[in-house]
């Protein structure tokens, strides 16, 4: 087992890490940004290092200080939490070539995924279901006419590189077909630095759902069942709960044991999550993510696995010590990402934070990084909190949600905490009738 972990992340996730590495007798390593240091991983951690400005390309995203960090402290192992550079397969591999261990699958795998044509490609080769559409890059109009006439409109025109809704855009006939294709090359390039797209069919009212999996270097591999992540906004998840409302238990099997045997031969090592649409009955993949979720805490009350221990518990050489039949998933799990903005417009509110009193009793959970007088920094994801409620049935989890952030209390900053409420009282939630649009026609975006 490793000594010591230094984790290369910010915020609750950092906390997060820190918290399970201390649970195993790992010594940890914060790193931070002048602009966070005094947030709580840093006061929490055994040693902290600054390595830089405030902007993450200074700080979080700089790999050399990052490594410098790691060898002037003597670290054994990284740990890259989510966002930032934990899917980042050059910086996976410097970690490796300067003597770390990354915790997380191989720099191969990372790569192999991050390239949403390549991970189609990857995955029906295994056996999975994916969205009919374009087999590989679409690299003019005329082929994007072409593949969009094969599998009829509406089409969504989508970067292989992309992510968080940029450089994707819908068609929904031969007249917005250019249009839609110049302008998801264009976000692309800027975003990504790669214009290249590709197409797939436009599903009017899927489900998202994930399947977690998680998979250790003796062969053994295993499902954490799936997680309901539809209630989005601009591709930006707000809400995901566990298990999915929509899914009957055979679905939930049959895609299980797909993913698994999929992942079994593709030889992946870690934590990972696979992502599809789901509608009329039949799933559809679109990607998957080779790191923690932010939503894994869904997954972890159901099923009462640890999912950061088992990740460093396998990049340290582990197995897993269990098997499929071993899980069970027990009741029902809902988490609410508490950002910190305008409730109504989404814009980002940083700011200090005055008056705060977490929710508690049993099945709460609340992961964050914040306290009272703590000054949330304009140079990050907005996200500051999540909380994570769990009961014996969906109905007991809603219940308690609709208690707990009636309890939450959050003074200084603007935050979502009323969007969740109005979702908890909505009729199509409470009766789990909803998709990847309908979010958006809740709070009235275009």
């Amino acid at each position: 087992m490793f000594d010591k972990v230094l984790i290369a992340n910010r915020g609750e996730i950092a906390l997060r890490v820190h918290r399970a590495c201390k649970e195993m007798g790992i010594a940890t390593v914060a790193v931070h940004s002048t602009a966070d240091a005094e947030a709580m991983h840093v006061r929490l951690a055994d040693e902290s290092v600054c390595i830089g400005e405030a902007p993450a390309a200074s700080s979080y995203l700089n790999t050399a200080s990052l490594l410098s960090a790691a060898t002037i402290t003597g670290a054994d192992a990284i740990h890259p939490g989510y966002g930032l550079l934990s899917e980042n397969a050059e910086f996976a591999q410097m970690v490796v070539d300067h003597g770390f261990v990354f915790i997380g699958p191989s720099p191969d795998h990372i790569r192999m995924m991050g390239d949403k044509i390549t991970a189609k490609e990857a995955v029906r080769s295994l056996g999975v279901p994916v969205v009919p559409g374009s087999d590989g890059a679409v690299r003019d109009e005329a082929r994007a006419r072409g593949v969009a006439e094969e599998i009829g409109y509406p089409v969504l025109i989508k970067a292989s590189s992309g992510g968080g809704g940029r450089g994707m855009k819908v068609a929904a006939s031969a007249d917005e077909i250019g249009a839609a294709f110049s302008t998801a090359r264009a976000e692309a390039k800027s975003n990504f630095g790669n214009d290249e797209v590709y197409i797939e069919k436009y599903l009017a009212r899927p489900r998202h759902i994930e399947i977690q999996v998680l998979a250790d270097g003796f062969g053994n591999v295993v499902h954490l069942g799936d997680r309901d992540c539809s209630l989005q906004r601009r591709h930006q998840k707000l809400l995901e709960e566990a298990p999915s409302p929509a899914l009957n238990a055979a679905e939930r099997a049959a895609i299980g044991q797909t993913v698994t045997s999929a992942i079994g031969k593709l030889g992946y090592l870690g934590a990972g999550t696979l992502e599809f649409l789901y509608e009329d009955g039949e799933f559809y993949f679109i990607e998957m993510n080779t790191r923690v979720q932010v939503e894994h805490p869904v997954t972890e009350a159901i099923t009462g696995i640890d999912i950061v221990r088992e990740q460093i518990r396998i990049a340290a050489g582990l197995p897993l010590g269990y098997a499929q039949e071993d899980i069970s998933l027990s009741g029902h799990a809902i988490e609410c990402r508490i950002n910190a903005e305008n409730p109504e417009t989404f814009v980002p509110a940083p700011g200090r934070i005055g008056l705060y009193h977490p929710p508690g009793g049993l099945g709460v959970r609340v992961d964050s990084a914040i306290y009272a007088g703590y000054t949330v920094p304009p140079y990050y994801d907005s996200l500051i909190a999540k909380l994570i409620v769990h009961g014996r049935t969906r109905n007991e989890a809603l219940m308690r949600l609709r208690r707990a952030l009636g309890e939450y209390v959050i003074e200084g900053v603007e935050t979502t905490i009323p969007l969740h409420v109005r979702l908890t009282e909505d009729p199509n939630f409470v009766n789990g009738v909803y998709d990847i649009h309908w979010l958006e026609r809740f709070v009235g975006l275009k």
